[in-house]
Formats: C-alpha cells, sequence, structure tokens
C-alpha cells in the first residue's frame, strides 16, 4: 500500500499567507483597496491563533465571487502565483516534495485554501494531488457564491483527505504531514508522522510537549 506527504500550503510550503498576497494582486489590478488589506491582516491574525469564524469568513469571501466564471479565477490564479507567490515557495518545501516523489510516495496539497490558489504551486512541485476548500459553479461555468461542505479546515480537513486516501488507496494513519497551523491539530492526530514547520505559538507548544519534529523552513 503507498505511503502519502501532506503538505500545507501557507507557511509551510510557501513562506507567506497567500490570502495576504491576493489582496495585494487585487489592489495591483484596481479591485481591492488598503481597507480589504486591513481587513484580510485580522482575518489572518485570528487564524493564526486559531480564533477565527472559518465558515462565516468564507462565507463572506464567497458571496464577493458569485457571476465570476471559474475560468477566468484560474487564469487570475496563474498569473497571482507568477508574480507574487513564487518567488516565496520554500526551498525546504522544494527538497522534502522531491525527497518523497523520489521515495514513491503519493504527495498532496492540503490547504484551506481554494483549489483555484493551490493548483499553480502543484504544477511547478509535480505535485498530483490538491485537498482544499471547494467553491460551488453552476451549470453556467460561473461561481454560485457557495462553498461546498465541508471547508477543507479543522475537522474538514480530515473529512476531504479521507476522500483522498479512499480513492488513492492510502490509509491516513500511515501517512506524514507537515504543516505550520494549530487549526490542523485534528489531521495531524490522525496521521502516523507529524513535521511542524514554522509553528505558530500555540501548535509550537503542542509539538515540544508531544515530541513532534519541529523543522524551520
Amino acid at each position: 500500500m503507498p505511503r502519502a506527504a501532506l503538505f500545507d500550503l501557507d507557511r509551510t510550503l510557501v513562506r507567506k499567507e497567500t490570502a495576504s498576497l491576493y489582496v495585494r494582486y487585487q489592489r495591483s489590478i484596481g479591485e481591492a483597496t488598503w481597507r480589504d488589506a486591513a481587513r484580510m491582516s485580522l482575518w489572518v491574525a485570528q487564524y493564526t491563533l486559531g480564533v477565527i469564524d472559518a465558515a462565516q469568513v468564507a462565507a463572506k469571501a464567497m458571496r464577493t465571487l458569485a457571476g465570476m466564471p471559474e475560468i477566468v479565477m484560474a487564469a487570475r490564479c496563474d498569473d497571482w502565483f507568477r508574480r507574487y507567490v513564487e518567488e516565496h515557495v520554500c526551498d525546504r518545501g522544494r527538497a522534502a516534495v522531491a525527497e518523497h516523489h523520489a521515495r514513491g510516495d503519493i504527495v498532496a496539497i492540503v490547504t484551506g485554501g481554494s483549489p483555484y490558489g493551490a493548483r499553480p504551486l502543484a504544477r511547478r512541485l509535480g505535485i498530483e494531488h490538491v485537498v482544499a476548500s471547494e467553491l460551488e459553479v453552476g451549470a453556467d461555468g460561473c461561481f454560485t457564491g457557495r462553498p461546498i461542505e465541508p471547508l477543507a479546515y479543522g475537522h474538514g480537513k480530515v473529512i476531504r483527505t479521507t476522500r483522498l486516501a479512499e480513492v488513492l488507496g492510502f490509509r491516513l494513519e500511515e501517512s506524514i504531514f507537515y504543516t505550520d497551523s494549530y487549526t490542523d491539530l485534528p489531521l495531524l492526530e490522525a496521521v502516523a508522522e507529524q513535521v511542524i514547520v514554522n509553528p505558530d505559538p500555540r501548535l509550537s507548544r503542542i509539538a515540544r510537549r508531544r515530541g513532534w519534529r519541529i523543522e524551520t523552513w
């Protein structure tokens, strides 16, 4: 049975919060203001502390996408990745992905963000699988402004990653997971091996107490 290596995206494979980088991109094309940037900074801080209502924030963000063609979002994220994200991809993250590929492991990005934000990085690193928070697309090819439950957040990441495991034939309890975030504790507790990368303060304390491997990328 194959083994899986699962990688979080923000502050793990990428040094920055990609949501903040996307707001910078939106500002560059005239679609966001400094108030939007400030609001995003607040959400990022709340996410880091694990005190955010993820479902409520996601619902607000997704409503703004209602009516946008899915193909437009995909193209924008490709441009955004090239201009704002690629320079922040961690060299040690690239090396870890390459090492797992060399071993023959199944490699997947598991992120609370959208698949449109994760796929450009997945393509660049040769990662075939992405677990993410899905957005509902209507018959017209446009976003409806609603998420597809569950979000890939907290226990929702476990549910969505379990579905991938069932499709690909790996066991979650034999997998390795790399992440920085306390909010990923449910998935960390579900896998065999935990690698804590650039951890937030709460996860750092838990990792040290449990003897989990901690790395700085």
